[in-house]
């Protein structure tokens, strides 16, 4: 059994610093890629002036998820609130909140934690717009009560700590709610589901490929799983495949919507399970939402491997390090029941 707290550390590093090796090319096709950085893509952290790799909306908002639940196992505020979903839709408020959205009025009380108050989380950088636009009309959703029909990548790529705090037989569940409350469409939370569920898996001591397995008999409980099923099967089989990478993802999608950003970030960690750099790699260098695959798979692989075998000198540069290994520190304590972490995720 892993569990331990280098395997927590590395899900969010390893996400963090996918994320930003992405960011420069999120938005350009793959033959510009080549045209700017060389035939073999983008091969390295670009540092901006502050001498920071920089993050992106993806681990801003993962770093709120993981405050959401844990807000939400804190206890002795007057209001009593301790539903997940609930607490975790504060934060991303909160979140929203540094993007420079207003305030809502009718939840003041909600705006503090330590989070918010870090200055570089109130960067804009690129946010999705169906979370921008579903959290902005004040209304959660859910599977029931759908807020609209995105099934946008922004429901996945911000899941990873839910795969890290709760045991698998929750993790999926808990997962597609904190997803399907700013994305309706079921490949938008049901990919959310699966990518939980595997990095609870990993984090429980089970291989990639088996937990990935284990994820196909797990989402079929969900209706409309078809889609993130067949891209979960396809990324199987295409990694055992002696095909160009940029070919197989390109048969993958290119990772805007849900379940194609699951597939090609599973089929970069299952064919370079032991070479965290060259999965990184693989996973940004292609036509499609690069930071988000990148990130996507930086969680998995780093679940797997641990933080000490990813690269210190890419740990080292990663924009905020120290409050993404707090935010995993604190989530492993939690996961442990431990209650080191409560000063810094007062309760509701």
């Amino acid at each position: 059994m892993k569990r331990e707290i280098e395997y927590f550390r590395g899900c969010l590093i390893g996400g963090a610093i996918g994320d930003a090796l992405g960011w420069p090319v999120e938005f350009l096709r793959y033959v510009d890629i080549q045209k700017q950085f060389g035939k073999d893509g983008i091969q390295n952290l670009k540092c901006t002036e502050s001498g920071k790799a920089e993050i992106t909306d993806d681990t801003q908002m993962t770093l709120f998820t993981a405050e959401g639940i844990l807000r939400s196992e804190t206890r002795g505020n007057e209001k009593g609130i301790c539903h997940p979903p609930s607490v975790v839709y504060y934060a991303y408020q909160r979140w929203l909140n540094t993007q420079g959205y207003p305030k809502l009025k009718d939840l003041d009380w909600i705006y503090d934690g330590w989070l918010h108050g870090v200055k570089e989380l109130h960067e804009r950088r690129a946010p999705g717009n169906s979370c921008l636009s579903a959290l902005s009309s004040g209304k959660q959703g859910t599977i029931d009560k759908p807020i609209n029909n995105s099934k946008g990548c922004g429901g996945v790529m911000r899941v990873a700590p839910a795969g890290l705090f709760y045991p698998k037989e929750r993790a999926f569940q808990m997962a597609v709610d904190f997803a399907a409350l700013t994305h309706g469409h079921p490949s938008g939370y049901l990919s959310a589901g699966a990518l939980a569920y595997i990095i609870a898996n990993i984090i429980e001591g089970t291989d990639i490929e088996a937990a990935v397995t284990n994820t196909l008999v797990e989402i079929e409980r969900y209706e409309n799983h078809q889609e993130c099923k067949q891209s979960l099967i396809q990324a199987l089989e295409l990694s055992k495949r002696d095909i160009p990478d940029v070919e197989a993802i390109s048969q993958l999608g290119e990772g805007w919507v849900g379940e194609e950003a699951l597939g090609i970030s599973i089929y970069c960690a299952l064919k370079y399970k032991e070479d965290f750099k060259k999965a990184l790699i693989t996973a940004v260098n292609h036509d499609g939402d690069s930071d988000s695959t990148g990130a996507i798979t930086g969680n998995v692989l780093g679940a797997y491997i641990g933080l000490g075998e990813i690269r210190t000198d890419w740990i080292d540069i990663v924009e905020l390090k120290e409050v993404i290994l707090q935010t995993a520190d604190d989530l492993y304590s939690g996961y442990q029941e431990g209650r080191e972490w409560w000063n810094r995720y007062p309760g509701y």
